[in-house]
């Protein structure tokens, strides 16, 4: 009976030894390691680099537990970022439940669209051509956009993107959070002005283009409302600078001349479509403007404006515009 017992004793000894070093064989710390695993790669292939990058010792116990636990035919894509102390089960929480690094992509607010794919292609380091998605009849008609294109539309704002995110799925997330923001209290506003959606995102680019104190937004809107009310000419120049290639510039009376459905001093009301895309606080100054009789605003040189109610207070706010500038050279 003793030897027995001694037996049984052994036998559980080396039972708990083995699980034990079953569980502990591929704990190890680690320098911050990235790992990317690409579509198509089984177990196996994963469990080799993860050997080859010497984040695990075998490659035949991790498969065993991420079998165990159902989830060898869920392989995930993209990067994983690996570091500090790891084992079996914190592997397989990194790779398969936290999922891949997510990468901030900030749009500010009034950048064109140009820009904004720009700006995600560098991010991602692909050269997605999102032409074809920007001008898509279908995408647009799915968003219920009443554009040609989807400028205006694609919601500036901050969003986490895998390496591997493709130009449609990005697409549809800043359309999708565009809807999101222009909620049901929103067009309802649009309606009681008898405006469109459209409309609405159009004079918000503008004032988005003019505006560079939040505190202005809904005196320049009510500027250009106070225009469209008696059909006099927009004349802004952020529609301008959307038609002429390149950076801002200090506009002369050649680029005012310029044909095009943009130039808001040759052509009334609003033109055809946005020309950035807007954020919130410029769609709700579009939607609530101040209420004023303000027909005129001229820059001052430190982001704000003057704001008359007629040419002759106009000219004057910018003849004084101009001596201040040349005193302050």
């Amino acid at each position: 009976m003793k030897v027995m017992n001694t037996t049984n004793s052994l036998v559980l000894a080396t039972f708990i030894i083995v699980i034990t070093m079953l569980y502990s064989i591929n704990n190890r710390t680690i320098n911050p390691t990235i790992l990317t695993i690409e579509k198509g790669m089984s177990l196996s292939t994963v469990s080799q680099l993860l050997h080859q990058k010497n984040i695990i010792v075998s490659q035949d116990i991790f498969k065993a537990k991420v079998m165990l636990r159902g989830l060898a035919s869920k392989i995930p894509t993209g990067k994983f970022l690996l570091e500090g102390k790891v084992s079996d089960s914190v592997l397989i929480d990194s790779i398969f439940y936290e999922g891949p690094i997510k990468l901030k992509l900030t749009i500010p607010e009034g950048l064109q669209s140009d820009q904004i794919f720009q700006n995600i292609n560098l991010l991602l380091k692909t050269n997605y051509d999102f032409k074809k998605y920007f001008n898509s009849k279908e995408i647009i008609q799915d968003f219920n956009i009443k554009g040609k294109s989807l400028e205006g539309y694609l919601y500036p704002d901050t969003y986490y993107l895998y390496h591997d995110s493709l130009p449609d799925e990005i697409i549809n997330i800043l359309l999708t959070e565009f809807w999101k923001r222009f909620d049901k209290n929103l067009i309802n506003r649009t309606n009681q002005l008898g405006l469109s959606v459209h409309q609405v995102v159009t004079l918000a680019s503008i004032i988005e283009g003019e505006a560079m104190l939040s505190s202005e937004r809904k005196t320049i809107s009510s500027v250009y409302h106070n225009r469209l009310k008696i059909n006099m000419k927009l004349q802004a120049d952020p529609t301008i600078q959307y038609i002429i290639p390149g950076p801002p510039k200090t506009l002369s009376n050649r680029d005012l001349r310029i044909k095009s459905d943009y130039n808001t001093y040759q052509n009334y009301g609003l033109p055809p479509g946005p020309i950035n895309n807007p954020g919130i606080e410029s769609i709700i100054a579009a939607l609530y403007p101040e209420d004023t009789n303000f027909l005129f605003f001229v820059a001052q040189g430190d982001g704000s404006h003057a704001f008359t109610t007629n040419e002759k207070d106009h000219e004057e706010a910018k003849r004084i515009y101009k001596i201040n500038k040349r005193n302050n050279r």
